[in-house]
């Protein structure tokens, strides 16, 4: 997260409490990245409310520039915004929608996790991150190029965001039930899927100095474990990752940091691997 050179902050100024501006001004601060804040609407003005946050944020010592912009529905408007200004994390407050609403239509944060071809930071909470444990959610049973590489990413930004905030990086890894039907003896066992499960794990331990104390592999769907383990650890955030998941498996299937996103009780870093990230910003370049 050091790298990065410019930060979206979507404002929503019928969220009062600016949990999204909060994130931003303590990432900022840290990487000296510039903020470009961003209401999406295209009925009301809100040039005096944007005018006020720069003026405090510049008084503050933070580069900052806004507009107001509207592009058909709010994850256009944030992914086109955020493609024009080259930013490298969106970072938007979380206000999830009610279970009817949900089962009809597919929430706005959703489609946002799903298509910004850059990091996402769901802000849930305005607990301060300071000394809080940072939970990196990854599927290590997953062994491609691809996973690996997203797996690498997963850890390495859960290790930025916990030296950021002086905090502990922990590892969650969910596995498969033992299954005597299988032809591989290493998944006959619950013993041995989880001794598979942790050599997998070795190399970033070793790389990010995570103890085992803090490596969770457990059994069972991810969906229901990462909030769990989030919960008993007390977790500030919650990184993971998505495969972009869309159209009918998407909607039959759901992507993991979709499902989780609201039963979460952290702030969500959501990551995607490079070659979705190319496929995503060459969708978009195309409107």
């Amino acid at each position: 997260m050091q790298a990065i050179r410019c930060i979206l902050v979507v404002i929503d100024p019928k969220q009062p409490d600016d949990l999204a501006l909060k994130r931003a001004r303590l990432i900022s601060s840290v990487s000296q990245s510039r903020l470009h804040l961003l209401v999406c609407d295209g009925k009301e003005d809100h040039g005096a409310h944007l005018d006020s946050l720069c003026e405090q944020l510049g008084n503050q010592g933070h580069t900052v520039n806004s507009q107001q912009a509207w592009h058909d529905s709010l994850h256009q408007t944030i992914i086109q915004v955020q493609q024009a200004e080259g930013c490298g994390l969106v970072i938007k407050q979380h206000v999830p929608d009610n279970a009817l609403k949900r089962a009809l239509l597919t929430p706005e944060d959703w489609k946002l996790l799903r298509y910004c071809p850059c990091p996402v930071l769901m802000v849930k909470t305005d607990g301060p991150w300071t000394g809080g444990n940072i939970l990196a959610a990854v599927d290590v049973g997953n062994a491609d190029l691809e996973h690996r590489t997203l797996h690498a990413s997963i850890v390495n930004h859960g290790f930025d965001i916990a030296a950021l905030a002086g905090g502990k990086l922990h590892v969650i890894s969910a596995h498969p039930s033992p299954m005597l039907s299988t032809a591989d003896p290493t998944f006959q066992l619950k013993e041995t899927i989880e001794a598979r499960y942790r050599e997998a794990c070795k190399q970033f331990q070793a790389e990010f100095d995570i103890p085992d104390a803090q490596l969770h592999i457990e059994e069972g769907p991810a969906d229901a474990l990462i909030p769990r383990v989030c919960s008993r650890i007390d977790a500030v955030v919650t990184v993971i990752g998505t495969v972009a998941r869309s159209g009918f498996s998407g909607a039959l299937m759901g992507n993991t940091a979709e499902v989780v996103l609201d039963a979460l009780e952290s702030d969500v870093l959501v990551l995607k691997p490079d070659d979705i990230i190319e496929h995503l910003e060459d969708l978009v370049s195309r409107r």
